[in-house]
């Protein structure tokens, strides 16, 4: 919540009534705007009811196509990169950040060059990237462009406060690459291969009762390979390509 009289609501949460209450009740219903970095059903659903409650301008992307997504979304305004949006607390500062989902947005308080990274930077954790809608290349790309932008602290959606923003980039792109490489040994040395098997090989440092959710990050990653010409495949089996 941002501002000392009128405020702006960033990322307002799920549709929970009690929820909800907390957040008219800390505000008082001066909401002006409600900011939203993206449409998985625990960022935004509560803007609908706000909307209704104080009448606020709503910020934020269309849902696109899923199940995770909240179609409920109605912005007002879609930003875009390099927009400005005015609240009583500084200027943010739009910046189109996709990767964990296609319509995802950081949004940088430049006065304070604070971030608030919704889902794009945790703290404590890495990131789900989960295809068709996440995309591994795009995200890796964005933490690239956030590296331009002057920002001293991180206010991710999930944990704390983040300082030196370089190095917690730097780390994520880093780990990143590090399973990148990984799932490219791999795929040298069995393909061609399932993406099962492939994520056996390629995540057997992490327990074999969440390789459910590493097939999807491994997917993420042959998406990427794919994309760069790096590997390909023929229904549910991938290959190394000639100049991997």
């Amino acid at each position: 919540v941002l501002g000392h009289k009128r405020f702006t609501v960033l990322d307002p949460g799920p549709d929970d009534a009690t929820h909800i209450e907390r957040i008219l009740e800390f505000t008082g219903g001066a909401i002006d705007q409600v900011v939203v970095t993206h449409t998985h059903q625990d960022h935004s659903p509560a803007t609908v009811a706000l909307k209704a409650r104080t009448g606020c301008r709503v910020y934020g992307q269309l849902a696109p196509e899923g199940p995770a997504q909240d179609q409920t979304f109605s912005p007002d305004v879609e930003p875009v990169n390099g927009d400005l949006i005015v609240t009583e607390a500084g200027t943010l500062k739009a910046l189109y950040t996709p990767g964990h989902a296609s319509n995802h947005l950081c949004y940088l308080l430049l006065e304070q060059e604070l971030l608030f990274s919704g889902d794009h930077i945790m703290q404590g954790s890495t990131v789900v990237i989960n295809p068709p809608d996440g995309d591994m290349k795009a995200y890796l790309e964005s933490l690239y462009d956030l590296l331009a932008e002057s920002v001293r602290y991180i206010a991710p959606a999930h944990g704390f406060l983040m300082a030196r923003p370089e190095s917690v980039i730097d780390y994520l792109i880093t780990h990143r690459l590090a399973r990148e490489h990984k799932v490219v040994r791999v795929l040298k040395s069995l393909a061609p291969a399932s993406l099962k098997d492939l994520t056996a090989k390629a995540y057997d440092d992490v327990p074999a009762a969440i390789h459910g959710v590493a097939a999807r990050s491994a997917l993420a990653h042959l998406l990427k390979l794919e994309a760069d010409g790096r590997a390909a495949r023929e229904g549910d089996i991938w290959r190394t390509t000639p100049d991997i």
